[in-house]
């Protein structure tokens, strides 16, 4: 009975806390074993979910989702790259880049706040979070006192900490702790950087408790904590476990900071489905222990654009993550409720005090189909190539300034004119073409790095290379990924020398410039366009189950990558983005010539 007494106060405490901060100032600190608010015990039972990945438009129906499953607090990523993609050009104002907005919205429904601002996050997104403008410097090291590193990661610290100070708990505000990096112990052992981090968001005026983050292992914990911080263990399912913790700092509270619902999942992979047995015990164990917990992810959302990053395993050394986040989470892609959910709600629910109940689970959004519609060819990527560079020899995009999209690189045949083509080392999947006729393509996925070239009757053959860059790496020690053909092409052993280089970063400015022709429609890499009528929008999956590999936008939004080899084949399509009568849908295609049909489905599946 004393531990169902005790296990209710702590409950009541947790749901109960939230709901008057909005009108008083709070209290948060750390004890040596426990997390203290307004002076008292408190278990938060966090759901994560990013910003960035949810269109701006429903963060606060995925907020209620999680506080209806049980959840007191929110943990929430902030993508560096997604808030200043350009040097020296912050984004915290518009759209899904308010993060303040975010944290007010969380307040706003009751929820505490744990930031996870990076500089280095990992999180399955594009380089980790880290600026891809960092590798235009070609000898940059990240994630360490590298000076030019440090420069541009103390500009980010203090503009972000201007735009998060007043909504820290100290302030009135919900957010209770912030994160020193991210699972460094799995990347580094410079323990300077992590305490100059601390000192920079200090300095910035982050006067709330700290956290890290490391997997349970010893090693990792002495290279990625912080004195004084708060230890998160991703994660943290036992009491061997939370000894680890213990016996690196017995002074400061541990805590499950990533307990895994669900998980990524690559292309050409099936579909990652954990079951719920596994998270079940996980939670069970931590709420009977009355441990805090973060659920990663409790929401995943969607990698849209060109956000999804990569892992460094495989055949090839790099194993590209799809574009759904669905991630299996409780709460799925489209924001509704999972069986996941349903039992972690009343696993969680479980423990509440006798008479209370958890909020009511919010009303889905409305999902619509889309009947099947015919796409007609529009133009080709061949006829809206900019002005070249010349290079002596190929370089990563970063070196020409480029940060997503695809680049054609483009040199006429001297001396071997057939044969054994080597690029070394592409990064990441190529389309070759040899006098305007597709040959074939160059997939780093599979650790492809050649093609046979047919011999040519044409005297001075012409050889094109179309490449794409998909996501950068996001974790471990393959973290620098620069895009591209990073090295050289080789044709018989020969150096391929003078070549032009076309940028397509196939950016919004770049497919709304598009005008129609038909000059290459036979060489492959086409766009299609199409249009479809909706007498009221809703959220809908657009299916390209037909197609082979490409880009989507829609209402001029890009919904992200699509590939024949799955396993995602419909892109998820948020009503905001769409409208009352004519939408239009525009389809970048690597392989196809022909249109092919599109429709709209309810469902990711």
């Amino acid at each position: 009975m004393k531990k169902v007494f005790l296990s209710g106060m702590l409950a009541l405490s947790c749901w109960m806390g939230p709901v008057a901060m909005a009108q008083n100032k709070h209290s948060f600190a750390l004890s040596k074993t426990e997390f203290l608010l307004d002076g008292k015990p408190f278990q938060m039972i966090s759901g994560e979910m990013h910003p960035a990945r949810i269109p701006h438009e429903y963060w606060r129906h995925r907020i209620q989702m999680a506080k209806a499953m049980g959840c007191n607090t929110i943990a929430a990523y902030v993508f560096w790259n997604y808030q200043e993609p350009v040097k020296g050009q912050f984004n915290f104002k518009t759209g899904n880049h308010n993060i303040a907005e975010f944290i007010r919205i969380a307040q706003e429904e009751g929820m505490w706040v744990l930031l996870r601002p990076g500089p280095y996050v990992c999180a399955e997104w594009e380089f980790g979070g880290l600026p891809s403008y960092l590798l235009q410097m070609p000898d940059i090291k990240v994630r360490c006192m590298d000076p030019r590193y440090m420069q541009a990661v103390s500009s980010y610290i203090t503009h972000l900490a201007a735009e998060v100070k007043p909504l820290l708990v100290t302030h009135g505000g919900p957010v209770l702790m912030m994160q020193i990096e991210n699972e460094y112990g799995s990347y580094g052992n410079d323990k300077e950087y992590l305490y100059a981090l601390k000192d920079l968001w200090v300095k910035s005026g982050i006067d709330i408790p700290f956290y890290t983050a490391d997997g349970p292992t010893a090693f990792m914990l002495e290279a990625g904590s912080v004195e004084g911080a708060a230890i998160g263990l991703d994660s943290g399912s036992s009491e061997a476990d939370f000894a680890a913790a213990a016996k690196q700092n017995p002074n400061v509270p541990a805590f499950s900071s990533e307990s895994y619902p669900g998980w990524l999942t690559h292309w050409g992979e099936q579909w990652q489905r954990p079951g719920i047995d596994g998270i079940s015990r996980e939670v069970k164990f931590l709420m009977d222990t009355k441990r805090s917990f973060n659920l990663y992810v409790i929401h995943g959302g969607t990698n849209f654009g060109f956000t999804a990053g990569a892992n460094s395993g495989g055949k090839g050394g790099y194993e590209p993550d799809i574009t759904s986040y669905d991630y299996d989470a409780p709460i799925n892609e489209q924001g509704n409720a999972t069986p996941k959910y349903m039992a972690l709600r009343q696993l969680i629910g479980a423990y509440l005090p006798k008479g209370k109940k958890l909020p009511a689970i919010p009303a889905p959004i409305p999902a619509i189909g889309i009947p099947a519609f015919n796409m007609t060819p529009f133009t080709a990527v061949w006829d809206h190539l900019p002005q070249p560079v010349h290079s002596p020899q190929p370089m990563s995009f970063e070196a020409y300034g480029q940060d997503y999209g695809f680049m054609l690189y483009k040199t006429t045949l001297i001396g071997h004119k057939n044969g054994k083509l080597t690029i070394k080392d592409l990064h990441d999947y190529a389309t070759v073409f040899l006098n305007g006729k597709y040959i074939g393509k160059i997939d780093r996925r599979l650790g492809e790095h050649t093609i046979e070239l047919p011999h040519s009757d044409v005297k001075n053959p012409v050889l094109e290379i179309l490449v794409e860059g998909m996501g950068r790496i996001n974790f471990a020690d393959a973290l620098i990924d620069r895009k591209g053909i990073t090295d050289r092409v080789v044709l018989e052993g020969m150096t391929l020398m003078n070549w032009e280089v076309y940028s397509l970063p196939m950016n919004e400015k770049f497919v709304e410039g598009l005008t129609a022709s038909s000059a290459n429609a036979d060489k492959p890499g086409q766009f299609f366009k199409g249009t479809f009528q909706l007498d009221k929008p809703g959220d809908t999956y657009i299916d390209m189950s037909a197609w082979k590999k490409g880009i989507v936008w829609v209402n001029g939004h890009n919904l992200g990558r699509y590939w024949e080899i799955g396993p995602q084949h419909r892109l998820y399509c948020p009503a905001p983005w769409l409208k009352q009568g004519i939408n239009e849908i525009v389809v970048f295609d690597l392989h196809q010539a022909v249109p092919a049909p599109v429709k709209g489905a309810t469902s990711l599946l």
